[in-house]
């Protein structure tokens, strides 16, 4: 057994690994050799257990996929290898130019766990700006920081004191800080600044591999999102296609859409649009994509050549991926075309349609009309009625528009309605089936209120009816709707331009509209009433017809009458006098001036008529 306090002691001491207390003994060179050599050991048997938590550290790092995860066990491990209170770590926002709490371990502080530092504020902050590590036994009055209120206010409330940084660093940049933190003073000695540095090193880099492992898991579910999409593109493509090949609709398009994006779909007529969605749908057409009305509404315009042919409306989808949008788009395309499909066969139609009434006008072959009548499904084999349509309108552009929809209405009507319609004189002549117990007028004055309103004009309409058109006299549509058009002139010559007659509505003026309709009744009588003042007139240059029609115009007053032929009444008196001697001393009675004024009436209408003619 060896000597007290000599070398053979001490190193029996050391071997065991005995407390600091067994040393005790008189100060000598075996003393302080021993407690140096002790001093040494110690050391070196903590930096192995730090270097070996060190690398178990790491390789449990490494088998962490989860970013959450990884920075939640850096946290955790930097508490454990440094023994202290509180770990926690912050990341650099490269958009703000900051840096902000991400995870804390043993913090109890709400305000603490939600910090945003500046880049040098703070001890975090001058770690992130400087890349190097800081470390403080006293923080709230270590003057070499740039305190802040917040931070200060953070700092002060969970009541850490000493505090201990160092940067995570990937390469140059730094990606964030590491904390170890206690709430009494503390020296953080120069071996726990680079244990804490070393394990940054490895945290920098777990927490790279987890970001990259992120990464390309986004990439690879936005990879794969994207093939679902295509194949969701490719599919509604082809059912799309599909529908139109074999004669889909635009209802079938709708139906089909709204099951491919799980919402209501319809689809709207230019004049349906207004409000809210008919400002989107004008939007929709100056972009050319889908536009979000609000409530989950969604519009896309259906156009051609610019030209607004209606819009698809989606309805109870607040939210619209892209892919849906397209989708949207690409069936507001196909919606158009197939617009514009039935626009070209109904206005073929209308052509196929004018065309054989032309012909019936003509007088053509009836059994050539009777197949082609048959294959557009007009019903000419019944009773008729031709109507007459013309329309009050100033000319020029605006006239020739007037009349394209008002034979674009006509035809429409005529379509629905199992008839036949042409542009023809400046108007539009209709043959529609008479159906049992209706009159040529009542069918006359239905047809000026329908094409009125669709054409948002007055429209006047002459009628007559007709028997059988295929199986009665040659000519007898053209004889019809000849008697028609006077009808409809006589209308408006009496003032009720904007109505619907035939010709048993004139009375008397309608007798004589159905002569044999060469006018000789007509004529006859006018020359019998006034056909000398006609004559005085034609070979004088005077106006006496003209102060007829204003005198009689003025309830035969001569004074009110002046003021219509701006004329004085001392002229009219000497007009009047030239008529009486042309047409006798009694052509003021009564008898006499009902006709006179029935003639002047028809005297206009037979000029109009015969300037049509």
């Amino acid at each position: 057994m060896s000597e007290p306090h000599s070398a053979a002691h001490y190193l029996q001491l050391l071997a065991r690994g005995a407390p600091a207390e067994a040393y005790e003994g008189p100060p000598g060179p075996e003393r302080r050799h021993a407690l140096r050599l002790r001093a040494e050991l110690e050391g070196r048997r903590r930096r192995e257990a730090e270097l070996t938590a060190l690398i178990e550290t790491a390789q449990d790092l490494a088998q962490l996929r989860d970013l959450d995860e990884v920075l939640r066990a850096i946290v955790q491990r930097a508490r454990s290898l440094l023994s202290s209170e509180v770990a926690y770590l912050t990341l650099t926002d490269p958009e703000r130019g900051d840096t902000y709490m991400r995870v804390t371990e043993g913090s109890v502080s709400a305000r603490f766990q939600q910090l945003r530092l500046g880049m040098g504020e703070g001890l975090g902050g001058l770690v992130a700006q400087t890349a190097r590590p800081y470390a403080t036994d006293d923080y709230p009055h270590d003057a070499r920081f740039q305190h802040t209120h917040s931070i200060d206010a953070g700092v002060g409330e969970e009541g850490l004191v000493a505090i201990l940084g160092v940067p995570l660093r990937m390469g140059e940049q730094v990606i964030g800080v590491i904390y170890a933190a206690d709430r009494r003073p503390r020296v953080f000695e120069r071996e726990q600044i680079a244990l804490l540095s070393s394990f940054a090193a490895h945290a920098a880099v777990a927490i790279d591999t987890a970001r990259l492992i992120a990464e390309t898991r986004s990439a690879v579910a936005e990879l794969e999102e994207a093939n679902r999409t295509s194949e969701r593109a490719a599919a509604v493509h082809d059912r799309l296609t599909e529908l139109v090949l074999r004669g889909g609709g635009v209802p079938e398009v709708a139906q089909a859409l709204a099951e491919v994006l799980g919402a209501a779909v319809t689809f709207q007529e230019p004049d349906q649009l207004a409000g809210p969605v008919g400002e989107a749908v004008g939007e929709s057409l100056r972009q050319g994509s889908a536009v979000a009305v609000g409530d989950g509404t969604w519009v896309a315009a259906v156009s051609a050549g610019g030209e607004l042919l209606g819009a698809l409306i989606l309805r109870g989808h607040p939210r619209l991926a892209q892919v849906d949008q397209r989708t949207l788009e690409r069936a507001a395309m196909v919606t158009s075309l197939l617009q514009l499909a039935r626009r070209s066969a109904s206005e073929a139609e209308k052509r196929v349609r004018g065309e054989l009434l032309d012909d019936l006008l003509d007088a053509r072959d009836p059994e050539l009309l009777r197949d082609r009548a048959r294959r557009v499904g007009a019903r000419l084999d019944s009773p008729q009625v031709v109507l007459a349509a013309r329309l009050d309108s100033p000319g020029g552009a605006e006239d020739f528009s007037a009349r394209q929809r008002l034979w674009s209405a006509a035809s429409h009507l005529a379509a629905t309605s199992g008839g036949l319609a042409a542009a023809r004189d400046g108007g539009t002549v209709v043959l529609l089936p008479l159906e049992e117990g209706q009159t040529a007028a009542e069918v006359a004055r239905l047809t000026a209120a329908q094409l009125g309103g669709a054409v948002h004009t007055p429209v006047t309409v002459g009628a007559s009816a007709l028997a059988d058109c295929l199986r009665g006299p040659a000519g007898q549509v053209a004889a019809g709707y000849a008697e028609a058009r006077r009808c409809a002139e006589a209308l408006r010559l009496l003032g009720r331009a904007g109505e619907g007659a035939a010709t048993e509505d004139l009375g008397f003026l309608g007798m004589l509209l159905t002569d044999a309709g060469d006018g000789r009744n007509i004529a006859s009588f006018v020359r019998r009433a006034i056909g000398p003042v006609l004559d005085y007139d034609a070979s004088r240059g005077t106006e006496l017809v003209d102060t007829l029609d204003a005198y009689f115009a003025s309830a035969q007053s001569p004074a009110r009458a002046k003021d219509l032929l701006h004329v004085h009444v001392n002229t009219v008196a000497q007009r009047l006098d030239r008529v009486t001697r042309l047409l006798g001393d009694d052509w003021q009675s009564p008898h006499r001036a009902l006709e006179v004024q029935l003639a002047l009436q028809l005297h206009r209408l037979s000029g109009a008529v015969g300037q049509e003619d």
